[in-house]
């Protein structure tokens, strides 16, 4: 198993940079529309931080590598959704998803300023609700009060459970830290948990997805005709 996970770690310490760099992009995809809905930005980043506590990657630089990243995904989605205001919405590539962009309108009419807080740990709608609230005329003030905390606790709330999680294997299990066994079990831990879940989210979206979308749909009316 280990002959799996040793080349990967080799060249992490070689090239550390290059994980890094892709934590950052990771963030940032994730935060863009469409493509933050197939980018699988979180899992990159739980299977990433299996290698802090071996001294491949630094914590801080994992951790500031993440929110630098989410930071600019979701402050760039927001300033091009407010900038355009609702025609963003209707125009290419996100017309072609109404379905996610009625759930982010009802979401944030919910919610408020606090629907920029949650989407921040919902995928997929982490990558519609920034564009969706400058489109709507969020102030970027308010946006960016409530964008900035969740991106500081998101950005450890991915990055710890790794750490912790190798750190207590070595420590209660008595895995040697020379052998990468223990970040092999939990790199496919994460793998196999994020299809698990991309599973049960289509079967459920397939099943009972346009039934949830009209009632979000006419909330959205109904919220227009009032205000």
């Amino acid at each position: 198993m280990t002959s799996f996970i040793d080349p990967l770690i080799a060249f992490v310490s070689a090239h550390a940079w290059l994980a890094y760099l892709t934590l950052f992009l990771a963030a940032l995809l994730e935060a863009v529309p469409v493509v933050g809905s197939v980018i699988p930005g979180s899992t990159i980043i739980l299977a990433l931080s299996a290698l802090v506590p071996g001294g491949e990657l630094r914590l801080q630089w994992v951790l500031l590598a993440a929110i630098a990243g989410a930071l600019l995904g979701d402050g760039s989605a927001f300033w091009i959704g407010h900038r355009s205001q609702r025609e963003i919405l209707s125009n290419w590539p996100l017309k072609s998803y109404p379905r996610v962009i009625a759930q982010s309108e009802a979401f944030f009419h919910r919610w408020g300023a606090l629907a920029v807080f949650f989407a921040r740990f919902v995928p997929p709608i982490r990558a519609f609700v920034p564009i969706t609230a400058g489109a709507l005329g969020m102030p970027p003030s308010r946006f960016y009060a409530v964008n900035i905390p969740a991106i500081l606790l998101w950005a450890p709330a991915h990055v710890l459970p790794g750490v912790l999680a190798i750190t207590a294997l070595h420590e209660y299990v008595g895995i040697p830290r020379h052998q990468g066994i223990g970040k092999f079990y939990w790199i496919v831990a994460v793998i196999a948990g994020a299809l698990i879940v991309a599973l049960a989210t289509w079967m459920i979206r397939r099943r009972h997805g346009a039934a949830a979308n009209e009632p979000a749909a006419e909330q959205i009316r109904k919220d227009f005709r009032q205000g």
